[in-house]
C-alpha cells in the first residue's frame, strides 16, 4: 500500500508540475434541472449547448435540459457517475452487484445487473455513443460540460432511450499553445491527479492531450474482522486531434480508454431470510447486522475477497464535409472494447451465500452515423441520417452459495453455478428532424426515427466443475424429461429446455422495431422568454439476462418499452440577466417497463427473472432559479417532484409472494429531489479572488424494488430483520452537504482550495440488493475532504 502510494505520489507530482485544469475558471454557476442550468458560458453570459445537434443558446432550446460546466465539475470534485447524479435532480443512480451502474431519470430506468444491456438513460462522449453504462465509469475528466437531455430521446442521438441521454462535451484542442494541471490530497490517503496539454502543431491541425489518475487507500471495515476493503486505484486518458486540411473539411479524432483496477463494493446486511428453513445453517441466523456507519461492511476473503480489474477502450472519429453553402455531410465511426475480470460478494457477510466467484466480460461494439443537414439558422432546418451498430456481449458468471439454504441433502449438495451469456446484436435506424419557423416567434418541431433490432443470444447455466450439480440435473431430466437424453458432464449446460431436459444452450433470437417521434412548438415571447410544448415517444431495446437459470424459462427475455411524453415549460430571465427562471411539467405513459424481478421454483427457492410490467405512469414538474444579487455572488436552487404509479401489473414480489402492484409507485423515483448551490468569488486590487461555496442535495424517499415499501415477511425462524428497519426494500431519504473554499491567483495562474463532500457524514444508501438467503445494502460514500493545487500556463 505505501509503495503505490508512493509511486502515485510521483506519478501526481508530475500532473503538478504540468499545470492547472482548465477547470479553475471561476465562473462557478450551479446546474438547473428543469431546462437551463450552469455550462460554459459565452463571451455575453449565454449557455452554449449542444442538445439539437448544433451550437444554440440553452434558454433558446425547447427542451428540458441540465448543463453543468466542467468548471464546476471540478470545484465539486465530480468525478464518478454517482457524484453525476448528485448534480442532476431527478437522478438517481444505484450500485448492482455486479458492479454495473444503474441510471434512473424522472422514473425512468432498468435496475438490471447484466453486462449486455442497453440502458434506459443512454450516454454519450462528444454525441458518439458509449451504448452498455459501464463504458461511462471514467468519462468525467478534463470537460467542457456535461449535457443531461430529459424525456424520451433518439430522434437525434445514435441510441433509442426512453428515460434521457447524458453527453460529455470533451474540451476541445485549442489554437494556441495551454497546459494545466491539479493534484489532490484527501481522506482515505486519497491522491488524485489531472493534466492536459493542448495547442496547435500544424496552422490546420490542433492536438489535445489529458488524462487523469486516482489512488486512495481502503475505506470500508468489516464490522466482524480486522480487515479493510475499498482501495480505489484508476486511470484514464484522452487523445484529441483536430485536423482542417480545407475550410469546407473538418475531422476530430478522438481516442480514450481508462482502467480501473478498484475494489468493487461491499455491501450492509439488513435481512436474514432462509428460503428453505429447514436448512438455514446457524451461521447464517446468527451473523450480525450492519451497524448503521457508511464504512462497516462484510465481504468474503480468501479467493473470494471482492476485487476487479476492468479495461475500456474507444477510438471515434468525426468528419464534416461542406456539400455546398448549405449543405453539411456528418460521418460518426466509433469503436468500443471492454473488458472486466472480478469478483464481487452478493450477500454482505464472511458466508458464501451469494458470491460471484467469477463475474468476467467483454463488449465489441461498432457503431456508424451519417447524417445530412442544412444551414441550421435558416427558417427551416433540417437533418436526415442513419445509425448502424453491431455490438457483441459476453459475460461468465460463477455464483458460489454453499452456506445458502440451497446447499442441502435434497439438492444433492449443490454450491456452485455458472452461466455464460453471448449475445450478438445488430441495430439499424433512420432518423429526420425538422423546425420551421412559423414567425420569428412560432417555431414547428418534428422529428421521428425508425429502429430495427436483432439479438441472438446464446446462454448456457453450467455445472461449474460441480458433479452435484450434474447429478441433480440429470436426475432432474430423468424424472420430469418426456424424451431421453444424454447424462450431462460436470461442465455442461444444465438449464432444463422445453423437454425438462439438460443438456443443451438456450439459443434465440429476439427480433425488435420501433418508430420514435417528437413534435413540439416553440413560442418565444420576448428575447428572454421561451414557452415550449413537446410531444415525444422513446423506445428501449429489449435484452437476455445473465442468470444460473434452472429452466429455460427464466431465461426468457425483456421485450422493447416505450415511453410516450408530454411536456412543457418556460425558460425566462428578468432584470437584466440577474434571474434566471425555468419550470417545466411532464406526464409519462410508461408501457411495458423492464424491471429485474423475481420468480418462484419448487426447487431452488426465488430466482431472479427479467420481466415487463404492462402499464405505469410518471407524472411530475421541474423548476430552477438562478440569481445573482451582485458581482461575483451566484445563488441557484432547483428541484423535482416526481409521482409514479405501476397502473397494471401482477406478479411476484422479491420474497416469492404473488401481488397485485397497482398503485406502487416506480422503484428508485424520489417523490421529491432537489440542490441549493451558492458561490462567491472577490476580486481582489492585485488581480487575485478568494472563492467560497457550498451545495446543499436532497431526495426523500424511495423503494428499490416493485412494492419494497409495503412489504412484509412470513413469521419464521429463518427469517431475521434488522432491529428498527420496518421495510427493507426502502431506500430513506437523505440530504448531503459539500463545501469548498480557496483562492485563484490573477489570471488563474495558480489556485488552492479545501474541499468537503458529505460533510456531516450523512449515513444513507441508495440500493438495497435482495440475494437468495438475505438481503443487504449499498451504503453511500461517508465524508471526504482534502486539499487541491494547481497551475495554469498559456
Amino acid at each position: 500500500m505505501k509503495r503505490n502510494f508512493s509511486r502515485l505520489m510521483r506519478s501526481a507530482g508530475v500532473v503538478g508540475l504540468v499545470a492547472a485544469s482548465p477547470a479553475f475558471a471561476q465562473d462557478q454557476a450551479a446546474p438547473q434541472s428543469a431546462a437551463a442550468s450552469t455550462s460554459q458560458p459565452s463571451s455575453d453570459g449565454e449557455i452554449i449547448v449542444t442538445a439539437n445537434k448544433r451550437s444554440e443558446n440553452i434558454n433558446k432550446v425547447g427542451l428540458s435540459i441540465t448543463a453543468v460546466s466542467g468548471e464546476a465539475l471540478e470545484s465539486r470534485k465530480v468525478t464518478s457517475l454517482e457524484d453525476i447524479a448528485s448534480v442532476v435532480p431527478g437522478l438517481a443512480f444505484a450500485s448492482s452487484t455486479a458492479n454495473t451502474p444503474i441510471f434512473t431519470l424522472r422514473g425512468v430506468g432498468f435496475n438490471e445487473s447484466s453486462l449486455g444491456v442497453y440502458p434506459a438513460v443512454s450516454v454519450y462522449l462528444d454525441q458518439t455513443p458509449l451504448p452498455f453504462p459501464v463504458m461511462a465509469s471514467h468519462t468525467a475528466f478534463d470537460l467542457e460540460r456535461v449535457e443531461v437531455l430529459k424525456g424520451p430521446q433518439g430522434t437525434l442521438f445514435g441510441q433509442n432511450s426512453t428515460g434521457g441521454a447524458i453527453n460529455y462535451i470533451a474540451a476541445k484542442p485549442t489554437s494556441a499553445f495551454e497546459a494545466g494541471g491539479d493534484i489532490s490530497y484527501g481522506r482515505f490517503n486519497q491522491v488524485d491527479g489531472n493534466a492536459f496539454i493542448s495547442g496547435p502543431i500544424t496552422q490546420n491541425l490542433r492536438f489535445r492531450l489529458a488524462g487523469t489518475a486516482l489512488h486512495a487507500d481502503d475505506w470500508q471495515k468489516s464490522y466482524t474482522r480486522n480487515d479493510k476493503l475499498g482501495e480505489q486505484e484508476y486511470y484514464a486518458g484522452r487523445f484529441l486531434l483536430d485536423w482542417t486540411p480545407a475550410d469546407t473539411v473538418r475531422f476530430a479524432l478522438n481516442i480514450n480508454g481508462w482502467r480501473d483496477k478498484s475494489d468493487p463494493q461491499a455491501q450492509q446486511l439488513v435481512l436474514k431470510f432462509g428460503q428453505i428453513p429447514a436448512f438455514a445453517k446457524p451461521e447464517l441466523l446468527n451473523y450480525p447486522f450492519a451497524p448503521d456507519n457508511a464504512r462497516a461492511a462484510d465481504w468474503s476473503t480468501g479467493a473470494l475477497r471482492p476485487r476487479a480489474d476492468r479495461k475500456f477502450f474507444q477510438a471515434a472519429l468525426r468528419s464534416d464535409i461542406d456539400l455546398s453553402d448549405d449543405l453539411t455531410l456528418t460521418s460518426l465511426t466509433s469503436y468500443d472494447d471492454y473488458k472486466q475480470d472480478q469478483v464481487t460478494d452478493g450477500d454482505g457477510m464472511n458466508l458464501i451465500v451469494f458470491d460471484l466467484e467469477r463475474n468476467d466480460g467483454y463488449i465489441h461494439s461498432f457503431n456508424q452515423e451519417l447524417r445530412l443537414a442544412n444551414d441550421q439558422s435558416g427558417t427551416f432546418r433540417w437533418i436526415l441520417g442513419a445509425n448502424y451498430e453491431k455490438s457483441t456481449t459476453f459475460e461468465n458468471q460463477v455464483l458460489r452459495y454453499i452456506d445458502s439454504t440451497n446447499y442441502n441433502p435434497n439438492n444433492l449438495f449443490i454450491n456452485a453455478s455458472g452461466v455464460t451469456n453471448k449475445q450478438k446484436i445488430e441495430n439499424y435506424a433512420f432518423f429526420g428532424n425538422a423546425e420551421y419557423k412559423l414567425t420569428e416567434e412560432l417555431t414547428l418541431k418534428g422529428a421521428a426515427r425508425y429502429t430495427k433490432s436483432r439479438n441472438n443470444a446464446n446462454i448456457c447455466g453450467y455445472a461449474a466443475g460441480d458433479g452435484n450439480v450434474a447429478d441433480l440435473f440429470n436426475l432432474l431430466g430423468s424424472l420430469l424429461g418426456s424424451v431421453p437424453f444424454t447424462p450431462i458432464g460436470n461442465t455442461d449446460c444444465y438449464s432444463l429446455n422445453e423437454n425438462n431436459v439438460p443438456g443443451e444452450p438456450y439459443i434465440r433470437t429476439l427480433k425488435e422495431d420501433n418508430v420514435s417521434w417528437r413534435v413540439g412548438l416553440d413560442y418565444q415571447v420576448t428575447p428572454q422568454t421561451l414557452v415550449y410544448a413537446n410531444a415525444s415517444r422513446g423506445y428501449k431495446a429489449g435484452s437476455y439476462p445473465s442468470l444460473a437459470a434452472a429452466t429455460y424459462t427464466a431465461l426468457s427475455p425483456v421485450t422493447q418499452e416505450s415511453v410516450t411524453a408530454y411536456e412543457a415549460g418556460v425558460k425566462t430571465q428578468l432584470f437584466d440577466r440577474m434571474v434566471s427562471l425555468n419550470f417545466a411539467a411532464f406526464y409519462y405513459d410508461y408501457r411495458d417497463k423492464q424491471i429485474r424481478g423475481k420468480t418462484p421454483d419448487p426447487i431452488f427457492g426465488i430466482l431472479d427473472v427479467l420481466v415487463n410490467v404492462p402499464k405505469s405512469r410518471i407524472q411530475g414538474a421541474e423548476a430552477d432559479v438562478t440569481f445573482r444579487p451582485v458581482e461575483g455572488l451566484t445563488i441557484a436552487a432547483a428541484g423535482t417532484y416526481l409521482d409514479s404509479k405501476v397502473k397494471r401489473y401482477t406478479g411476484v414480489n422479491v420474497i416469492g409472494v404473488n401481488n397485485d402492484f397497482s398503485g406502487d409507485p416506480l422503484p428508485f423515483t424520489p417523490k421529491w429531489s432537489g440542490s441549493l448551490n451558492v458561490d462567491y468569488k472577490v476580486e481582489m486590487p492585485d488581480g487575485g479572488a478568494p472563492f467560497v461555496g457550498f451545495t446543499i442535495a436532497g431526495r426523500s424517499a424511495s423503494d428499490a424494488t416493485l412494492g419494497g415499501r409495503r412489504i412484509t415477511f412470513p413469521a419464521s425462524p429463518a427469517t431475521i430483520l434488522k432491529p428498527g428497519v420496518d421495510y427493507i426494500y426502502k431506500i430513506d431519504g437523505y440530504t448531503t452537504v459539500d463545501g469548498r473554499i480557496g483562492y485563484v491567483a490573477r489570471d488563474e495562474r495558480w489556485r488552492v482550495s479545501l474541499w468537503a463532500k458529505n460533510i456531516f457524514n450523512r449515513y444513507y444508501w441508495t440500493n438495497v440488493i435482495p440475494a437468495n438467503d438475505n438481503s443487504a445494502r449499498f451504503a453511500g460514500r461517508p465524508a471526504t475532504y482534502g486539499v487541491t493545487v494547481g497551475f495554469n500556463f498559456r
